[in-house]
This record gives structure tokens, sequence and C-alpha cells, in this order.
């Protein structure tokens, strides 16, 4: 049976091995997302899903336009559009899918991290083996995606044979988070040039601790700064302009030549609300996992 993943690749496969350059983006966010597709596969994918789309959205305008009528104007602009509008929409969103992913799992890694580090310090306490560290650290789902990672080191001892240095050598090549990268890297370090492990550990989870109560503080303040910002500009600036529309709404029903009333409309049921999700995305990308 022919699957999807392999006629995408079929005819779209030249892409990425005629412009592979062009898209540094996925090849470098597949791994760090934990995506198990090959590169040369996902771009395949992102070219088929567009068309998929693109046909999809052809098929489903002749069936509105069974339904509404409308003129022919309009149906040729419509059929020329839509299908190209949702298939780049469809094609930016799988591009960008890995990097958003990757972005997702380092934020949480890096808000897990000191107490990863502190708990793994505890455990070293005990003079058990690297790989028990790991082991126990990778059956703690509390972790999230430092689990998630500690398992990828467990398998690459347990199934691939490598030694636990270089093990966790090829996790922290790939990992998205740099300050788990040099953790780990610290920890190779240390085991290879004879250093007391237990003592970097420890260390190594104070710090990450401080930093992390550093970042949340920072964060805290900036949340006063921002809510001031909200009040101001997304709450009394616009009820002040729809008191102002109402007012010269009975002294004259238009201003520039538009409609008062349609620009109180658009206010309230376009602008106010499209400028309080853009807000709201803001504050997300500036969240930081607590």
């Amino acid at each position: 049976m022919v699957s999807l993943t392999s006629v995408a690749v079929r005819l779209f496969g030249w892409v990425p091995d005629k412009y592979g350059k062009s898209f540094l983006l996925i090849r470098e966010a597949l791994p760090k997302a934990g995506i198990k597709t090959a590169f040369r596969t996902y771009v395949s994918l992102v070219f088929f899903a567009g068309l998929i789309v693109f046909i999809s959205a052809i098929a489903a305008l002749f069936v509105v336009f069974s339904i509404i009528e409308m003129s022919l104007l309009m149906q040729v602009v419509m059929f020329v559009f839509i299908p190209i509008l949702a298939s780049i929409t469809t094609g930016i969103i799988m591009i960008f899918y890995p990097y958003q992913k990757a972005t997702t799992r380092r934020k949480n890694i890096e808000s897990n991290l000191p107490f990863v580090l502190t708990h793994m310090g505890a455990v070293a306490e005990s003079g058990v083996p690297p790989y028990v560290i790991f082991r126990l650290i990778a059956d703690f789902e509390e972790y999230g995606e430092v689990s998630e990672e500690m398992k990828k080191i467990v398998r690459n001892i347990e199934r691939f044979g490598l030694n636990p240095l270089r093990a966790v050598k090829e996790v922290a090549e790939r990992t998205p988070s740099d300050d788990f990268k040099q953790a780990l890297m610290g920890f190779v370090t240390t085991t290879e040039s004879g250093g007391d492990v237990k003592v970097y550990l420890k260390s190594a989870g104070q710090q990450a601790l401080f930093e992390w109560r550093i970042k949340r503080e920072r964060f805290l303040q900036q949340l006063s700064a921002y809510a001031e910002f909200y009040t101001g500009i997304l709450i009394a600036a616009p009820l002040f302009i729809i008191a102002l529309f109402s007012v010269m709404n009975m002294i004259s029903s238009e201003m520039g030549g538009y409609n008062i009333l349609f620009l109180t409309k658009m206010s309230v049921y376009l602008f106010i609300p499209a400028l309080n999700i853009v807000f709201l995305l803001f504050l997300r990308s500036m969240e930081v996992e607590m």
C-alpha cells in the first residue's frame, strides 16, 4: 500500500534536494522539536499538503458557487486568490511548526532544569553511576521534556551501546535548550577531567535555581508595566474613542467621508478585539513558565 508520505516524496522530493539551503529553519528545528521525520520527507510533505489544500479549496468553491449566486468576476477572483492563499498559509504553518514546537520544548526544559539538576545532585551524593541518575530522571514524568531528553540518553546507552558520556553528547547536540546543553556538556567535561560530579551538579543546580528566580521576578515586574499599558491603551482609550464617536454622531453622521456609526461598529467588533488578541499573543510569547 502506497502511503501519503511516499507519494509526497515522489512528487516533491526534488525540492529539498535542489533547494535544501532555503529550508535551513526546518533542518535545524526538526531534531530540536523531537519530530521523528527526515528533513527531505518533511519538506516534501509541506508542498504536498499545500497541493492538497489547493485542490480542496477549488472543490469547495465549486460547491459554494452551486449554492450561492455570485457575479462571474467575483467567482474568477475567488478562484484565483482563495486556493493560492489557503495553500501558502498551510505551507507557512507547516514550515514554522517545528520551530514553534522546539521553542515550546525549550521553555519547558528550562523551567524544569533547576529542579532536575538539584535532584541529580542529591542522587549523585549516594555514589551511583551516571546511567542510574539518567534512568531515574527519565522515569520521573513530572519533569516534562527533560524526562524525554533523559530517555534519549538511556536509549542511546541501552539500544545503541554508547558509553554514557557519548550518549550525553549526542543528546546535548540536539536539545533545543542552550542551558540544558551547557549543563550536559559540563557534566561530560567534569567526568572526563576527573572532577567531582557531585560538586558540579550541586553548584549547577544552585546557579540554575538562582537564575530561575531572577527570571520570574523580572517577569512579574514586567507584568505590572504591561498591566498599566493595557489599562491605558486597551481599556481607557477605546472607551474614550467610542464616547467621542457618540458625541460626533449627534453633530454629524459622517467624518472624513465615513459613516460614524460604521466606524463605531468597526472599532467595537474588529479593532478592539484584534488589539486584545495581539496583546494576549504578546504576553504569551513573553510568558515564563512557572
